[in-house]
């Protein structure tokens, strides 16, 4: 088995749809998010082996804090707004190495 990572960074975005009514990350954007980051991490050729994997994730229990997404393997937790949010958060962390301390939770 190998010591280093499959991915140089494995992002994963909260997907989880509470159906009692409590706040959930689906309820806030997280799909469109999810699909944007994803989306712009191919156009960049920056997926793949080695590069970066955009996930989705079932309930990481932050949806109060969401939506929220998660960077390993960093363990950077943030939260976002809208995608010019996951494009800071890919071109500042991901990109750039350098953690977007205004969207940390």
């Amino acid at each position: 088995m190998s010591d280093t990572s499959y991915y140089q960074k494995h992002v994963f975005f909260c997907m989880n749809k509470r159906e009692d009514g409590r706040e959930c990350c689906m309820d806030k954007g997280a799909q469109a998010a999810q699909q944007h980051a994803k989306k712009r991490i191919k156009e960049m050729n920056l997926n793949g082996e080695g590069k970066i994997r955009i996930n989705q994730a079932g309930c990481l229990d932050r949806c109060e804090l969401g939506p929220v997404l998660v960077v390993y393997p960093e363990a950077t937790w943030y939260t976002y707004v809208d995608n010019s949010d996951i494009d800071e958060i890919i071109d500042s962390h991901l990109v750039g190495g350098q953690v977007v301390e205004r969207l940390k939770v």
